[in-house]
């Protein structure tokens, strides 16, 4: 079966196609056991991992949109969490264009994001209800380290150098 080209660009995690997959995202987390959307935490009930959207945008992030055939397919973005250190957020593929090395192409593009911003190392954190997840990150060459940033829905937290 041949398969359009995926094109990646960059844009703000607000605009309508790319908020719109933040939204499958969060009620996927939901469907598959977390209490509630990462996106749409309780009032007054924000943990500090909590991403604001515009972290995600210039000047200390960036968010990626993957798009084929125009659809939306996939996303993520990566913040500043300090000088040198970056934090993968909101990486998230459709079911329907899973399995096709989607995932690992965003988080390849984010790692040179982060380099960009003058990143020497990333983190991120998932959840077990994510295996996928926490199996691509183990085979992009992610280290998994004690708990950095305090989010009371990870399970894993990651890091990984930048080459």
């Amino acid at each position: 079966m041949q398969t359009s080209p995926i094109r990646i660009t960059r844009t703000s995690p607000e605009e309508p196609r790319a908020a719109h997959l933040l939204a499958d995202y969060g009620a996927e987390l939901v469907a598959r056991g977390r209490p509630f959307s990462p996106m749409e935490p309780p009032a007054g009930d924000r943990p500090l991992s909590w991403v604001d959207p515009h972290e995600l945008e210039p000047p200390g992030g960036a968010f990626l949109l993957a798009e084929e055939d125009g659809v939306p397919v996939a996303c993520g973005g990566v913040r500043t969490l300090s000088p040198g250190l970056g934090e993968v957020k909101r990486m998230y593929v459709v079911p329907a264009a899973r399995r096709r090395g989607i995932a690992r192409r965003i988080l390849g593009d984010l790692e040179l994001v982060a380099r960009e911003l003058g990143h020497e190392r990333v983190r991120l954190d998932t959840n077990a209800v994510q295996p996928e997840a926490v199996a691509l990150y183990h085979a992009c060459g992610y280290v998994e380290i004690a708990d950095y940033n305090g989010n009371p829905f990870a399970t894993h937290w990651f890091e990984k150098r930048l080459a």
